[in-house]
Parts: C-alpha cells; structure tokens; sequence
C-alpha cells in the first residue's frame, strides 16, 4: 500500500477538491441577499437599542427602571432587548460577509428579540419587522456558507470567561465603592446579585440615595458587560486568518516550478516567503501564494509555472477565497498575468505602478544622461569606499553574520517590512542563487577586525541569467551615494554572473508622476501628481521614482487585481498591513525585541559600524 505521507502538496490539494465534489460549494443566485438582510438585521438592532434606551431620553430615571425587583417582565425585556439590539448590529457585518456563523447567531437572536419586544405591547409593529426579517433569513439560508476560523470559537468562550472574570470583579469594586451612599446596609449577596444583573444591564437589590450614584454605578456595570458581550461576538465572528506556512515539501515544489519557469516573472522567487501559503493546480505544474490579511486574500506577482496550468491554480484560489468568503486580491501581476486573472476569475486590473529592469548589456555610465551617477559614483569611489559582489554561497559564516547583523540594525522600523518583493530572510542554505553587494570602508580609529560594512545590496534569482532586488539597506551615517555606487557595481559585475537582466525597485503611480510633470498635463492630472507628491513625505512614492530613473531603465507596469471598486479600500488596507506599514501589534512597552548580537563578538562590541539597537 502507499504511504499517504508521501503525496506531493499539489496531488494532496488535488485529492481535497475531489473530496468536495460531493458537497459542491453553494451557487450565489441571489447575490444581493446578504447585503439586504445584513442592513436589515443592523436596523433591526437599532431599533431594539432605541427601544431600550428610550425611556431615558423621554425623561424617565435610570433608577425608576432599576426599582424593580430583578425578574420583572418588563425590566427583564427591557434590558435583554438591548443586548440583543447591540449583538445584532455587531453580527450585520458578518451577514454582509455570508458567515455560517454569523448566520447561526441571528437566527436564534431575532425571534429572541421578536419576542423581547412583544412582551413590551407597545412595541408590536417592531417586533413584527423582526418576525419577517426572521422569514428572510430562514428562507436564504443556503446564501449563508462562508466558513470561519475554528479556533476562535474556543478563543472567544476563553475570552467571555476571562473578560466576565475581570468585569465581575471589577463591579464587586465599584459597587463597594459606594455602599455608603446605600438605602440600608447591603449584604455581600446583595452586592453579588447586583453585579450580576448590572453587567446584563438589569437593575439590582440595591438602591442609592442619589439619582447620580445611582446612574454611575448602572452605566458603569452595563458598560462592563457589554465590553465582555462585544468583544466575545468579534472574536467569534472575526474573519478566519489561516496560519500563513510554507512548509518543506511544499517549498520544494515551487522551487522545481522555479527553475523551470522562474524566468517569466520577476517576483517568482518571493513566492518563497515562509509566511506565506500556497496554494497548486490541479496537474501541480502551477501555484499562487498567498496570506490573507484582514479578511483579504492576498496573492504577489503572477502565479509560478506552466501559463497553461494557471487556470487551473486559480480556480481554486477562488474557491478557497468563496468557501470563507475572503475577498481575492492579486498585488503586482504583469499584464499577462492581469489578463489571465481578469479572464479566468472575471476581476478587474488596474495599474498602480512600474517596476524597474535594467538590461545589462545596454548599461553604461557614459553619455549626458548618465553624468550625474557616474560624478556621484567617482566622488564615492574616492571617499575610500570599496564595493565586492559575491554570491550567498560564497560568504563565510562569519561574513554571512556581519551582513545580516547590518542590515538588521540598519532596518529603519521595528518590524520587517514586506511582502510582495521582500523575501524576509538573509544567508538562507536554500537561498545559493542570491547575490549580495557590499560597500566596505573602515570607520576612523576602528579597531583591527572590526565590521567596515556601509551598506548592503541583496539580489534573489529571477531565472537563470535575472536577478531581483530584494533589500537595500545603508548606514545612515555613511556618505550619501552609496545606493547608487552599490547598484552600478551590481549592474557592471552581473556579466561575470552571468546575469543579463536586473530588476530594481518598483515605483507606484510612476506613469501618474512622469505624465504630470509634463507640459500640457491636464488638471485632474496634475492634481493627481501633487497628491502623489504629497503622500511622498510618508511613502517612498516619488523619490523611488526618482532614484530608479536615474538608471536609464525599462519600465514594466505591474497591476492590482480585484473583484470591485468598493474592495479597494479594504483591499489597500491590507495591503498595507501585509508590507508591513500598518502593524497591528501589542504596544511597545509590552512587546519583547531580541537585540542581535554576534555570540563571538558579544564581550568585544566589534560591530562599531553597525549602530547599537535598542
């Protein structure tokens, strides 16, 4: 018998969508359903909050309301209705997002609520809305698929606990606080019993002399409870957020699909990002990472291998984004691959950028256009810096640290940034195709043995005769130039290399930037520009373009594909978040950052050309 250990990611991904053949991913025939009932459950809510609160808009006392004993109908409905008002609105999203989950939830909360709102009469007519809003639901249900991620449901009962934990025992706190502003003495039950109905925004045994100790003490318990409610259904309802793993047999294939088709695009080899999934054709000649980010599922770059088996890879790319109803986004395709995508997922392309590709047998630094680098580069050249451009596999262990050690200490943000043309990783075993470019210069009164790295260049392969830049990092104490002295050494020693063609940096919106500087730019055009322009000063926007140009290069427009003009926001927020220039993490002064230190130099502080991090 064969080992089903040994099936090859593709032929295992293959075998699952066999197995799903017998339960077929549900057909959206009414695709305006879900925003519908998602709008209506929101108003259904609003209207229970409303109906809730309204007594204390119309004048009436929180404490008149809380003078009832607990277990009164109408107090009981009052305040239940309010929660379920507020469990409604926060489950409209998911709604909207077809979640089986979320579906799950408003069906037992809306005849709840139907009947919350009978048991007050005068709230008949709301209560009938409900009811045939239930109808709805119940009836199209089969629109509500989309999966979520399993673990957080025991995330979210871990988070109720520990959040009514925490809330109970702060309204124990407060409760006790004010025990002498009481009407006779309240006993300890009484205290329990009042914290345990005010987090469910019920009045307690308790009443208080004053109507404004009376008001803090219910607003502060319902406040309470209605953090632990909301922050429960978020984490029970939250976009599923796969853990995004390369794993070694799956890495393996896309190398082979690599070294066969690695030259079709230049951002091929980033697919080897370890925090990225991946997902493969059906015939395994083909594949697409991906993350998925803030419900966004997010591809780089065309799909790897055979053009013939891209259909295949992203049919079920977006089966996989349908089933958890992520929404499918590409970053960076070229315009075969735009064109592929539009025609096979019907989404829709738009340029956001170039990328940069510099022929090595048609650079020269000489001519008028090229004055500026070459006087730039011979003033750098005779500061004393000296430039070495070596292969990976060609470093020693001891170099390989000091390189990485640089450029790590260089990193001008806390957190590596990168997604899409970043490969996150420096001196990997894997990585012998890369090539690394130094700048060396010794700091004055450096001792003997010290690091005289300045700057570092680091190139993946693209193929067999490309290479991509994928960092570019310099000590900022060091001499301006020294990028360009790094990138022309690169580009003069790449025939050695064997290398003939160089991809550098992209540059967004750089077609909007180069027209709208032009004479006889339209309005809207040059507007366009100054936002640009603007946005530079936070974004590496115009001066990437700049920088790039100043290499004579030819310029390849990359695109973003997605479903419709209404994604693009959510689109571009994770995007964002996946190159790392939004970053949703604890707070600093929670958060834990290992300094890198080189074990054999951690007593002599060698690395004086690398600033100490902190």
């Amino acid at each position: 018998m064969s080992d089903p250990q040994a099936a090859t990611p593709a032929e295992q991904q293959a075998a699952d969508g066999r197995s799903r053949k017998g339960i077929q991913l549900p057909k959206v025939s009414r695709p305006w359903v879900p925003g519908v009932v998602g709008y209506a459950t929101a108003l259904v809510g609003l209207g229970d909050i409303v109906g809730a609160v309204a007594p204390h808009f119309k004048g009436s006392r929180v404490h008149e309301l809380a003078s009832f004993l607990p277990g009164t109908v109408t107090t009981v409905a009052t305040a239940a209705s309010l929660v379920v008002g507020i469990l409604l609105i926060m489950l409209a999203h998911a709604l909207r997002r077809r979640k089986q989950r979320a579906w799950k939830a408003v069906a037992v909360l809306l005849p709840i609520g139907a009947l919350l709102e009978a048991l007050r009469w005068h709230h008949t007519g709301t209560a009938a809305v409900t009811v045939v809003v239930f109808v709805v639901v119940l009836v199209n249900r089969r629109e509500f698929y989309a999966l979520s991620d399993p673990r957080s449901r025991w995330r979210a009962l871990g988070n109720f606990i520990a959040m009514y934990l925490v809330s109970f025992g702060l309204g124990l706190v407060i409760v006790s606080s004010h025990a002498k502003t009481t009407l006779g003495v309240p006993t300890f039950g009484d205290r329990f019993w009042q914290v345990v109905w005010g987090l469910i925004g019920i009045g307690g045994p308790i009443h208080y002399t004053a109507d404004r100790t009376n008001d803090v003490v219910y607003y502060s318990l319902a406040g309470l409870g209605l953090l632990t409610a909301v922050s429960t259904v978020w984490l029970a309802t939250k976009p599923s957020k796969p853990v995004a793993e390369l794993s070694t047999q799956e890495e393996q294939q896309v190398r082979e699909l690599l070294a066969k088709h690695g030259a079709r695009d230049s951002l091929g080899y980033f697919a080897l990002r370890r925090d990225k999934s991946v997902v493969f054709s059906p015939s395994g000649k083909a594949a697409i990472a991906y993350r998925v980010v803030s419900g966004v599922m997010l591809a780089s770059g065309d799909p790897i291998g055979d053009v013939e088996a891209w259909p295949g890879a992203i049919k079920l790319f977006m089966e996989e984004a349908h089933r958890h109803a992520w929404v499918p986004a590409v970053m960076g395709c070229s315009e075969t691959g735009g064109e592929v995508w539009t025609r096979e997922a019907g989404l829709d392309a738009l340029e956001i950028g170039d990328e940069a590709i510099v022929e090595v047998a048609d650079f020269t630094l000489e001519g008028r256009a090229m004055r500026n680098v070459r006087q730039m580069v011979k003033r750098i050249e005779r500061s004393g810096y000296v430039c070495k451009v070596r292969r990976v596999d060609e470093l020693s262990e001891l170099e390989l640290e000091q390189i990485r050690y640089a450029a790590d200490a260089w990193r001008g943000t806390e957190t590596e940034r990168g997604f899409s043309m970043a490969l996150g990783r420096f001196g990997d075993p894997a990585d012998t195709g890369c090539v690394v470019v130094t700048a060396h210069k010794l700091p004055e009164g450096a001792a003997e043995g010290a690091s005289d790295i300045r700057a570092v260049l680091h190139f993946v392969p693209w193929g067999r005769e490309g290479i991509s830049l994928e960092l570019m990092r310099r000590d900022r104490d060091a001499d301006p130039g020294l990028n360009e002295l790094l990138i022309v050494k690169a580009l003069q020693a790449s025939g050695e290399l064997g290398i003939s063609r160089v991809s550098l940096n992209f540059a967004m919106f750089r077609s909007a930037l180069a027209r709208g500087e032009r004479i006889g730019a339209g309005p809207v055009l040059r507007a366009w520009r100054g936002l640009l322009v603007f946005l530079s000063r936070w974004f590496q926007i115009e001066s990437l373009y700049k920088f790039n140009a100043k290499f004579r290069p030819i310029w390849e427009p990359r695109f973003l594909v997605y479903p419709t003009a209404r994604d693009l926001p959510r689109i571009g927020l994770s995007a964002l978040q996946a190159e790392a220039f939004i970053v949703m993490e604890l707070p600093k002064f929670l958060r834990r950052r290992p300094k890198p230190v080189l074990p054999s130099q951690q007593a002599r502080g060698e690395l004086r050309g690398t600033p100490a991090r902190t």
